[in-house]
C-alpha cells in the first residue's frame, strides 16, 4: 500500500474511532436506564405482593393482571441492560448480568405456570359471581312472593290501608280490581328481577372471560419473550 493510500485511510480510522467513543457513551447511558427500569419494576413487584393473599382467587387473578400489565417495563429494561453484549463492560457487571440472565428463565417459567392458575381462577370467579347474583335475585323474588302472598290474603280494608301508607288512594276503583293490579305489578317485578339477574350474570361472565383471555395470552407472550432473552444471553452466563 502506498503512502498516499495510508494518508487517505488515517482520517477514516480517526472518524471510526471517534464514532466508537461516542457510541460507548450512548451505550453506557442506555444500560444505566435499563438498570433503573429493572429496579423500578422490582419496586412494583414488591408492592403487588405486600400483603400476600394466596388462595384468594380475586387477589391471584388481579395480581396476574398486574404482572402482565407491567411486564413491558422490565422487558425494555432487560434489552437495554444486555445491549452491546460484552462491549465496554465493567468487571462488576458480569456477575450481575449472569444473575439477571438466569432470572429471565425463572420469569419465563413463572409466566407460563400462571396461565393454568389464571384459567382456574377465571372458573372460580365466574362461579362465585353466578352464586352471588343468584342469591341476591332469589332473596328479591322471595320478598316479592311474600308481598304477593300478603296481597292474596288481604281484605279490601287492608288494601285501602296499604295504599294510604304509600300515599295512594283507590281513586274510585274497586278494591278487588286494584288488588289484581297490584298482584300483576308484583308478578311483573318478579319477571324483571329474573331477567336482570340473567343479563347481569351474562355481562359479568363475558367481561371476565375477555379479561382472562387478555391476561393469559399476555402471560404466554411474556413467558416467550423472557425465554428468548434468556436464550440470547448465553454469553452473559458464560462470562
Amino acid at each position: 500500500m502506498t503512502k498516499s493510500s495510508n494518508d487517505k485511510l488515517i482520517p477514516v480510522v480517526q472518524q471510526l474511532q471517534e464514532f466508537a467513543f461516542s457510541q460507548q457513551g450512548s451505550i453506557t447511558l442506555l444500560r444505566i436506564l435499563g438498570y433503573a427500569l429493572l429496579v423500578l419494576a422490582l419496586f412494583d413487584i414488591i408492592e403487588m405482593f405486600i400483603p400476600p393473599n394466596f388462595m384468594n382467587p380475586v387477589w391471584e387473578f388481579q395480581t396476574l393482571g398486574a404482572l402482565v400489565e407491567r411486564v413491558p417495563v422490565p422487558l425494555i429494561g432487560l434489552v437495554l441492560v444486555f445491549f452491546g453484549e460484552l462491549y465496554s463492560r465493567t468487571k462488576w457487571e458480569f456477575p450481575i448480568l449472569k444473575v439477571i440472565s438466569w432470572l429471565t428463565l425463572f420469569f419465563a417459567v413463572l409466566f407460563i405456570l400462571l396461565i393454568p392458575l389464571g384459567i382456574v381462577n377465571t372458573v372460580r370467579l365466574n362461579s362465585q359471581s353466578s352464586t352471588q347474583i343468584s342469591t341476591i335475585s332469589t332473596q328479591q323474588i322471595s320478598q316479592a312472593e311474600q308481598v304477593e302472598k300478603q296481597l292474596n290474603q288481604a281484605t279490601p280494608e287492608q288494601i285501602n290501608n296499604l295504599l294510604k301508607r304509600q300515599g295512594r288512594s283507590l281513586d274510585g276503583k274497586n278494591p278487588q280490581e286494584l288488588k289484581s293490579e297490584l298482584l300483576s305489578e308484583v308478578s311483573l317485578a318478579k319477571t324483571k328481577i329474573k331477567s336482570q339477574a340473567e343479563a347481569t350474570q351474562s355481562l359479568q361472565g363475558l367481561n371476565l372471560i375477555k379479561t382472562s383471555v387478555k391476561w393469559n395470552l399476555g402471560a404466554l407472550v411474556s413467558g416467550a419473550l423472557f425465554f428468548i432473552i434468556w436464550k440470547q444471553t448465553n454469553w452473559a452466563r458464560q462470562s
